[in-house]
C-alpha cells in the first residue's frame, strides 16, 4: 500500500504525458496510469491521499467517467489539469467545481503546481485528521460525541447494564432516549435476545392492553385467533417502553402486576404466563411530578426507578453539535451522489449558536435538507435554515447577557414557586413583560402550555446557577461576574425560541 501522501496521476489524451514524467523527475512519490483502466487497477489495490487528472486535448472519456474515477479514491484531493477548450463543456466544469481541489491550464508551470499539490496534500491530511476523529466519537453503541455529558451517559449505561433492574430514562424529545435503551439492551447479557421497542403514547388506549399483553381468540369482536403481545414478544430481552407516561392508568395496574410476578395475563385468558424480560421505560415528564398530581401510579413509580439516567438536551451538550453534524452529514451523502463536501465555517458558527429546542432529530432532519436543497459545495446557514452569526465576538458577549437574564428568570420562578406574579413582583417587572422574556429564553409553564399534560422532565428546564441571595443587589450583575470568574462558555440555551417548537 502506498505510503500516505502518494499521488495517482491519471493522463487522459497523448499531449498531457509530460507531466507525470516531471513530476517523477522532480521526486514525487507518483503512480502514473495513462486511461481510466489502469487507473481502476491502482486504486483497487493502493491507498491514495492526492489525485491528478491531466486532460489533453484528444481525451475521449466521458465526464461520468472522469467523476466515477475520482469517487474510487475516497479522501483523496484532486486537481486538474486541462486545456481551455476543455472549460467550454458545462459537464466538465460541473465536474471540476464538485470534486476538485484545484485546476489548471495547459501548458502547466511544474512549480505553480507542486505549490497546488502541497496545498491538496495539506488538505488531505486534514481531512484524514478529521475522518479518525470523527470514527473516534462514534463507539460500538452508536453514541456519537466526546465531550462530558455523553462520555458520563456512557459511564451509566455501561452500569446498568450489567443488572437486570428496571431502567427508567429521562430526557427531552428528541434527545436520544431510544438510542441509550438500545445501548442498555446491547451492553447487558440479553444482547442475543430481542429488543422490542413501545410507544405507549402512539397506541390506541382501547387497543393498547391487547398490544401489551396479547390476547385470546374471541376475547372481542375481531380476535379470530390468539395473539402474543409484545411483552412477550420481548421474551429473553428487552422491552423499551417509550413515554409511558402517556400509559392509561387502568393499564398501568397491569404493568405493576407483571413487573412484580413477570407474569402476564391476555385479554381474555384466563391463566397467567411467565415471561422473562427486563422493562426499560422513558418518559419526557416528570414521573415523580406526574404522581403528586395523580396521573401516575406511585407504587408503579418505584418499581419503573430502580435505576435511572438522564439523557442531555443537545442545548447541554453543544461541543458534540459539530461532531454530531458531521456525522449526520456522512449518513446523508452515502446514500446518493451529491457535491456537497460538508459545512461551511459560518454553517457551524449558526449551529453553535442556536438553541436546539428538537435536540438531536432536529439537528438530523436540518442536516439532512440542506444536503438535498443546497446549490452549494459547503452547506450555508441558510442551507440549514438558520441565522447567520455574523460577529463571533460580539455573540459570545450577547449570549452570557441572555444566558445571565434567562438564569435569574429561572432562579427567581423557582424560588417563589412558579408564581408568575410574584416573580414579576421580585424582578421589578410588568406580568405581561414577563411573560415575554419567558417566551423569548424559551421558558415554559407547563399549567399554562400545556394544561392535560404532567409537567416535563427536569432536564427539559434549564439548569439553574445557585447564587448568594443579596438584598438590593443587581442579580443580573452578580451572575455575569460569577460567569466571567469561572471561564465562562456559552451553552445557547433557548436561543430565543419558545419551548417545544422545532
Amino acid at each position: 500500500m502506498q505510503q500516505p501522501g502518494s499521488l495517482l496521476c491519471v493522463t487522459l489524451g497523448s499531449p498531457s504525458g509530460r507531466v507525470a514524467e516531471q513530476l517523477l523527475a522532480r521526486g514525487w512519490n507518483l503512480s502514473p496510469a495513462t486511461d481510466l483502466v489502469a487507473a481502476g487497477r491502482l486504486q483497487a489495490h493502493m491507498q491514495f491521499t492526492l489525485g491528478l487528472l491531466v486532460v489533453g486535448a484528444e481525451a475521449s472519456v466521458t465526464e461520468a467517467a472522469m467523476e466515477a474515477c475520482v469517487a474510487a479514491s475516497p479522501g483523496a484531493e484532486w486537481v486538474a489539469v486541462c486545456g481551455a477548450q476543455s472549460l467550454e463543456s458545462p459537464a466538465f466544469r460541473e465536474l471540476v467545481l464538485g470534486h476538485f481541489f484545484d485546476h489548471m491550464l495547459l501548458p502547466v508551470d511544474l512549480r505553480e503546481l507542486e505549490m497546488v499539490l502541497g496545498h491538496a496534500s495539506q488538505r488531505a491530511m486534514l481531512r484524514h485528521r478529521n475522518e479518525a476523529a470523527r470514527r473516534s466519537a462514534v463507539d460500538a453503541l452508536g453514541m456519537v460525541g466526546q465531550g462530558p455529558a455523553i462520555t458520563r451517559l456512557r459511564e451509566q449505561i455501561r452500569k446498568v447494564a450489567a443488572t437486570e433492574a428496571p431502567v427508567l430514562i429521562g430526557g427531552e424529545s428528541g434527545s436520544g432516549k431510544e438510542l441509550a435503551a438500545r445501548a442498555i439492551h446491547q451492553c447487558s447479557q440479553r444482547s442475543g435476545g430481542p429488543f422490542v421497542a413501545v410507544n405507549c403514547g402512539a397506541i390506541s388506549p382501547t387497543l393498547i392492553q391487547s398490544e401489551l399483553f396479547g390476547h385470546e381468540r374471541g376475547a372481542f369482536t375481531g380476535a379470530s385467533s390468539e395473539r402474543r403481545g409484545l411483552i412477550e414478544a420481548a421474551s429473553g430481552g428487552t422491552i423499551f417502553l417509550d413515554e409511558i407516561g402517556d400509559l392509561p392508568l387502568e393499564l398501568q395496574t397491569n404493568l405493576l402486576r407483571f413487573l412484580q410476578e413477570k407474569t402476564i395475563s391476555r385479554v381474555g385468558g384466563v391463566r397467567n404466563l411467565h415471561v422473562d424480560v427486563r422493562v426499560v421505560a422513558a418518559s419526557h415528564v416528570d414521573l415523580a411530578e406526574a404522581v403528586a398530581v395523580g396521573q401516575f401510579r406511585e407504587d408503579l413509580f418505584y418499581r419503573l426507578n430502580v435505576l435511572s439516567i438522564d439523557v442531555a438536551p443537545l442545548r447541554r451538550r453543544m461541543e458534540d453539535v459539530p461532531i454530531l453534524a458531521e456525522y449526520f452529514f456522512q449518513r446523508c451523502v452515502a446514500k446518493g451522489r451529491t457535491r456537497v463536501r460538508g459545512f461551511s465555517r459560518q454553517a457551524l458558527a449558526a449551529m453553535l449558536a442556536h438553541g436546539w429546542p428538537g435536540n438531536v432529530r432536529e439537528l438530523f432532519n436540518r442536516v439532512q435538507r440542506a444536503v438535498v436543497m443546497t446549490d452549494r459545495r459547503l452547506i450555508g446557514p441558510t442551507d440549514l435554515g438558520l441565522e447567520a452569526v455574523e460577529n463571533a465576538v460580539g455573540t459570545g458577549l450577547d449570549a452570557a447577557r441572555t444566558m445571565a437574564e434567562r438564569d435569574v428568570i429561572c432562579l427567581t420562578l423557582t424560588r417563589v414557586g412558579r408564581n408568575v406574579t410574584h416573580a414579576a413582583r421580585e424582578l421589578g417587572v410588568s406580568r405581561m413583560t414577563l411573560y415575554r422574556l419567558m417566551d423569548k429564553h424559551g421558558i415554559a409553564l407547563e399549567s399554562e402550555s400545556r394544561p392535560h399534560a404532567a409537567p416535563s422532565w427536569p432536564a427539559a428546564t434549564p439548569p439553574i446557577r445557585m447564587t448568594p441571595t443579596i438584598p438590593n443587589a443587581d442579580p443580573v450583575g452578580e451572575m455575569l461576574k460569577k460567569s466571567a470568574a469561572a471561564g465562562y462558555r456559552p451553552d445557547w440555551s433557548g436561543a430565543g425560541k419558545p419551548a417545544g417548537r422545532a
